[in-house]
């Protein structure tokens, strides 16, 4: 594995990027942190690489290490088992026309890959009845805010009782609904106490709604970047307790909500926020208390660092 760290590089070649560009960061770069930690995948093995559809859905149904090398179109919906590790190689990675279905398994990894377009009323990572995921530096969209915002499911979502969940360091842009937590107001038996999600130094470009939109669970949310996203932002439903800190919200409509398209209005709190043309409406003040530690970057500066060091090609394989 290679991390690279392409601000020091920028600077070593001495690249006329402007400081915003390379603004220090606080964060690690590739560190595993918050309610997924302690996720391993597939270890640490050289495992297989493939470079098809057909080789993925093999190497799928044994799980450990698979890496993902060049472009594979058309693969479907991809069933993951337990203790595996899907990786792409270099920046070039990419799974388009399918997607991933995490299904009453645990202990999964998924890094380094570019989603683009999923099948038909399917989700590009679909977290079900599964615990201890690790969803990190890939790139998500589909064809953007035209057509029928039903045609394609969301970019990632976690139902069914998920639970241990942590999503870094991705970009997620050009689609209608981003990320859904909690699938029904009426689901409250199978998920209340479970769905604890963190994301942390994620982009959300473009996307309409649901980022992410959390029922009964609980979600922290902090240090990223929200741009030009139409409907609503953070959503927090069904008595959900989500904290957003020292994140920017730019031309995002209902940026942080607890009151919509919900039987019952979810809990908030909002620290160190950065809101420009963006509005918030939070109707119950939540009380979540963070049991892990973590390391923030300012709201100030965590675009540029987000669009440096989110998404594929940071960390390769």
């Amino acid at each position: 594995m290679r991390f690279i760290d392409t601000a020091t590089l920028a600077l070593a070649a001495g690249s006329t990027a402007s400081a915003s560009v390379l603004k220090p960061r606080a964060a690690a770069v590739d560190q595993l942190v918050g309610y997924g930690a302690g996720t391993t995948g597939g270890g640490s093995g050289s495992g297989t690489t493939v470079t098809t559809c057909a080789a993925l859905t093999a190497a799928a149904k044994n799980g450990g290490v698979i890496k993902v090398s060049g472009t594979l179109d058309g693969c479907g919906i991809v069933k993951l088992v337990a203790n595996t590790s899907l990786l792409g190689v270099g920046s070039s990675a990419s799974i388009t026309n399918g997607g991933l279905q995490i299904r009453k398994v645990s202990n999964v990894i998924v890094r380094n890959i570019k989603f683009h377009l999923a099948p038909e009323g399917k989700d590009q990572i679909d977290i079900d009845a599964s615990t201890n995921i690790w969803v990190d530096h890939n790139d998500f969209s589909s064809a953007g805010l035209t057509g029928d915002k039903d045609t394609y499911d969301g970019l990632l979502d976690a139902k069914h009782g998920a639970d241990s969940i942590t999503v870094s360091w991705n970009k997620f842009h050009d689609h209608w609904k981003g990320s859904l937590v909690g699938h029904s107001d009426s689901n409250a038996a199978e998920d209340t106490g479970k769905l604890h999600v963190t994301y942390h130094h994620n982009l959300f470009q473009q996307v309409s709604s649901r980022l992410p939109s959390i029922r009964f669970g609980t979600g922290h949310i902090y240090s990223s970047c929200y741009i030009d996203n139409p409907t609503s932002g953070v959503h927090s439903r069904m008595g959900a307790q989500v904290l957003v800190e020292q994140s920017s919200f730019t031309d995002t409509k209902r940026a942080i909500i607890t009151n919509l398209d919900s039987d019952e209005d979810g809990y908030a709190v909002q620290k160190n926020n950065i809101f420009t043309n963006s509005d918030i409406s939070i109707t119950q003040a939540g009380s979540l208390t963070i049991p892990y530690s973590y390391t923030t970057d300012a709201a100030s500066g965590v675009c540029a660092i987000v669009n440096q060091s989110a998404g594929v090609g940071v960390v390769t394989f």
